[in-house]
């Protein structure tokens, strides 16, 4: 997993709420346990034209936000069903931050855990950043050192985020990573365990 300290970027505007799981990326695409090649069912059904032809008028498909980094999105970001495909495939289209009002837990979670990072900003706020993020300068500045987004009209906002998860974004650590960094722990208990119950050897 990538280290994530700051980034400076265009933010695209996805202004739908309660945008789930299966929109995120659709039942179809999830035959595969491989993180790469997910982004091209990427809201697929949003992107895509019943006749199978890209819509110009999805904010992803559009020229100017093409290579975003950011998305912002409304409330309830990542609902329904759990599946780790979703934060997967919008860090293999580029985007790096989610910003929205609210997110459902198991989705958010799963999001720190690939190195995905979510922004909870007050609705008031959200609903700034998107008007700004359509206008014509859509560069948004994310620091998760000082917990803050700096919008295109130069005002800084500062978000909340649990402090051991804001570590193993900045050290670039999931799971395992964690577990590994105490792996000479964890070999000293086994060999301690081993001398102590040989009979479980």
């Amino acid at each position: 997993m990538k280290p994530f300290t700051h980034l400076t970027g265009t933010a695209a505007p996805l202004p739908i709420a309660n945008v789930d799981t299966d929109q995120i990326i659709p039942k179809q695409f999830l035959k595969t346990v491989s993180r790469e090649g997910l982004a091209k069912g990427l809201f697929y059904d949003f992107k895509t034209k019943p006749d199978g032809t890209p819509d110009p008028d999805f904010v992803l498909n559009k020229p100017a936000y093409a290579h975003a980094t950011i998305l912002i999105a409304k409330e309830n970001f990542g609902c329904g069903s759990s599946r780790e495909h979703a934060p997967w495939a919008l860090l293999d289209q580029g985007l790096s931050v989610v910003i929205a009002p609210s997110f459902a837990d198991i989705f958010y979670n799963n999001c720190f855990k690939n190195g995905l990072l979510p922004v909870v900003l007050p609705r008031e706020v959200v609903d700034s950043l998107m008007e700004q993020a359509g206008g014509p300068n859509h560069m948004f500045n994310i620091d998760l050192t000082a917990q803050s987004v700096t919008a295109p009209d130069g005002k800084v906002y500062h978000f909340d985020i649990d402090q051991g998860r804001k570590a193993s974004l900045l050290a670039g650590l999931d799971d395992i990573g964690e577990t590994l960094q105490r792996a000479a722990e964890i070999g000293a208990f086994e060999d301690q365990r081993k001398l102590s119950r040989p009979w479980l050897a």
